[in-house]
């Protein structure tokens, strides 16, 4: 079962979050404030973080971003605001899932189930990938998870490595952003902003943009594809 910290202020949340998780086994921590959340995750390490946004010492959102700064561990965004651009600042800013106020234990327990396949090793991205991948100027190690672009190192997120080495496996093949879900993000149904945040992450750091690809090319209403330059 996971390691889980729980940054919560409203203590009636915080306590049915902490009673249902530890029901289900997983071991659990909780604060209820930002400073507190940075000081726990720099002394224990967690699978996953359930991060509120309304924090009466830091907005979520910041602590995000600091949070992001020290390491990597899986955040879920648990909020009541529902604006779209927000949660699409939010996954920019690193955060892996987000709940909307309120959620039942069930859902929460499925996206948790989902962002810890995602970030377990042998994950389903890199399992049927053994060696190394060239497509172009692009260099894959799935087993080292480590990428190269003409020679130089990618400073990938996991998600972003995940996305890439799927792609990769399937030079030249249009990838069906349903398959992308199951596959790379282990879930059955999502919101198609979260695939098109990440590939506007690889774009940027593959030198390249949406409207000048390179190596990823999205064909509208079908899916996304990567094949080296012309």
């Amino acid at each position: 079962m996971a390691s889980v910290l729980v940054v919560e202020d409203d203590q009636f949340v915080r306590s049915a979050l902490i009673r249902h998780l530890t029901e289900a086994s997983h071991t659990v921590r909780s604060v209820g404030t930002a400073l507190e959340a940075l000081r726990e995750v720099a002394h224990f390490r967690f699978d996953v973080v359930i991060l509120d946004l309304g924090l009466p010492d830091l907005d979520g959102a910041e602590a995000l971003k600091m949070l992001r700064g020290i390491t990597d561990v899986p955040v879920i965004i648990a909020t009541a605001r529902d604006d779209e651009t927000e949660i699409v600042r939010l996954l920019n800013d690193g955060a892996d899932d987000y709940l909307t106020k309120p959620f039942s234990v069930e859902h929460l327990s499925a996206r948790m189930a989902a962002v810890l396949r995602r970030s377990g090793a042998g994950g389903a991205a890199e399992a049927p990938l053994s060696r190394v991948i060239q497509v172009g100027g692009l260099s894959i190690d799935p087993l080292r998870r480590q990428a190269d672009l003409d020679g130089a190192p990618l400073d990938l997120t996991r998600r972003e490595f995940d996305l890439l080495a799927f792609l990769a496996g399937r030079p030249g093949v249009v990838v069906p952003r349903k398959e992308l879900l199951a596959e790379v993000w282990q879930q059955s149904y999502g919101d198609d902003q979260t695939i098109d945040v990440h590939l506007s992450w690889l774009r940027r750091k593959l030198g390249e943009t949406a409207a000048r690809p390179r190596y990823l090319h999205t064909l509208r209403g079908v899916g996304v594809k990567l094949e080296p330059p012309r």
